[in-house]
């Protein structure tokens, strides 16, 4: 099968977008992981299908694979390079879209310097929903959040675990740059208490309004950007009444800004999009 792309990334979030519009596209978990590998294929973080949504006053269907060939619910990051990618390609004249995601519908928007701004959703802090399994555990309550003992390689590490559309588990750190992120990421994402893996985040907190971030991600491994992950850093921050919003994130490929008014409310993802190259790839 020859398969019409775009490689494009978001804050040095890499993927592979593809148009299953204009094009037949049926990928299987193979052909995921063989179009990732950055050896043998195109290489990126998660590869983006753009399709037809059946849902009335959606614009749009958004499906994302990581690089392992795993289908997840949502991209921050992947949503922004999504936008640009359908207004580029002419398949919409508006700025501002419907899509559909596994996760619901998200509304980003194109703004007029270029960066997009993503409604990424109220966050989810109900952890049968996250899910994240915690009946037998005394969390520590600060401000009114709860933060959870978990043991990761014989040490307990206190984790924010919320849902941003797909799971996060958020530590806060001396400095991202010697933190343990390869040894504990993966120990994290696969640990017993989160049934459907998830994403680890490690925080360092500069000022109330700047955080540095990097992201163990659930089925890709550690990213330059995770854009679910900034907005999960950054509610976790609020919620133990250490940052306030707006806040800028700054991870290993770009800064991001994260906005966020409360509980209830959506949080509010603002970056870069950028197209890189086209290609033609035979699958």
């Amino acid at each position: 099968m020859k398969l019409k792309f775009t490689k494009m990334h978001g804050a040095g979030n890499d993927f592979v977008v593809v148009d299953a519009i204009s094009q037949s596209v049926s990928l299987s978990t193979e052909q995921c992981r063989s179009i990732a590998d950055r050896r043998f294929g195109i290489g990126a973080d998660q590869i983006l299908v753009v399709e037809k949504s059946t849902t009335p006053n959606v614009d749009f269907r958004y499906r994302i694979f990581n690089s392992d060939g795993s289908e997840v619910e949502q991209c921050g990051n992947g949503a922004r390079a999504f936008v640009k990618f359908v207004v580029d390609k002419g398949l919409t004249e508006r700025r501002e879209i419907r899509v559909e995601t596994m996760s619901g519908i998200i509304s980003p928007r194109l703004e007029d310097d270029g960066h997009i701004t993503v409604d990424m959703g109220p966050p989810v802090f109900d952890t049968s929903r996250v899910p994240f399994i915690s009946a037998d555990l005394t969390p520590a309550k600060e401000h009114g959040a709860y933060v959870w003992p978990v043991e990761i390689n014989g040490k307990s590490v206190l984790l924010s675990v919320l849902s941003m559309g797909n799971p996060h588990a958020v530590q806060i750190v001396n400095d991202v740059d010697t933190a343990p992120v390869s040894m504990d990421g993966p120990v994290i994402e696969h640990h017993s208490r989160f049934p459907q893996r998830v994403n680890a985040g490690f925080m360092q907190i500069l000022d109330r309004q700047t955080i540095k971030l990097r992201v163990y991600e659930r089925g890709s491994g550690e990213t330059l950007s995770c854009g679910s992950g900034a907005c999960a850093a950054v509610v976790a921050g609020i919620e133990l009444g250490l940052l306030d919003s707006p806040t800028n994130v700054a991870t290993r490929g770009g800064q991001l800004s994260i906005s966020w008014q409360g509980p209830g409310q959506s949080v509010m993802l603002t970056g870069p999009a950028v197209s890189v190259y086209e290609g033609t790839i035979d699958v």
